[in-house]
């Protein structure tokens, strides 16, 4: 089962056919989540998620009402907690509902703490199995997420730049087959190496390393208008 879940970030990030995804996904009988806010986004796109997660402690009390009485499996969260509510819905649908792969958007934009929570959870030693099944998806990239070992690195239309980052201490870090190669990096604090690219006429390129966790950046440039 794949899972879609929207988070409560910036609606100005959102990839622009969002809307589309969650109902094409709502028709192939995927999951739909809505994480705190993220649940009311999706009633207002005209969705209504399978399960909502979450303190809600910014919602008034009639939007929570409206998705008490439309969603079906409803998890509250106590708003001191140790875990973030994205955290918590990993748990939940890897544990409860045993899915194979999550999509997450509307995580990032907004303050930088909540972007960076997103970005580390699956550090969280709990967590981190689940690492190579979760994707964060907003207007302007998508991230992937590897555990150690080798790993071919698939080329995604519309996105003509990959850039990796480690999150952890790494060990022997190699990008090969790349325009810009890589060999036999180590590092011991979280290092960025970015606008690498495929070469002509290729579909995927290798990297391979022995310790840490590796984020791949797909990414590709906005529209910007400059005043002439």
């Amino acid at each position: 089962m794949k899972v879609y879940a929207l988070l409560g970030g910036p609606t100005d990030l959102w990839p622009a056919d969002i809307k589309g995804k969650f109902l094409n996904a709502k028709k192939a009988g995927d999951l739909i989540v809505g994480v705190d806010r993220g649940s009311l986004y999706l009633e207002e796109l005209g969705i209504t998620p399978d399960l909502a997660l979450g303190d809600f402690d910014s919602l008034k009390k009639a939007d929570l009402a409206k998705i008490e009485s439309n969603v079906k499996d409803i998890r509250y969260s106590n708003p001191v907690k140790d875990l973030t509510d994205s955290e918590l819905m990993l748990h939940t649908v890897f544990e409860d509902y045993r899915i194979n792969s999550l999509n997450i958007y509307g995580a990032t934009g907004g303050r930088i703490d909540h972007f960076l929570i997103n970005l580390l959870m699956l550090l969280n030693p709990s967590l981190r199995k689940f690492a190579e099944q979760v994707s964060i998806v907003d207007k302007q990239n998508k991230v992937i997420f590897f555990n150690p070992g080798l790993h071919l690195i698939e080329k995604i239309a519309d996105y003509p730049y990959i850039g990796f980052a480690s999150l952890a201490a790494i060990k022997d870090f190699n990008i090969l087959r790349a325009r810009y190669e890589l060999h036999h990096y180590f590092g011991d604090y979280p290092r960025v190496f970015s606008s690498n690219e495929f070469l002509p006429n290729t579909s995927q390129f290798e990297i391979n390393f022995k310790k840490g966790m590796i984020a791949a950046i797909y990414s590709k440039d906005v529209n910007r208008f400059h005043n002439l």
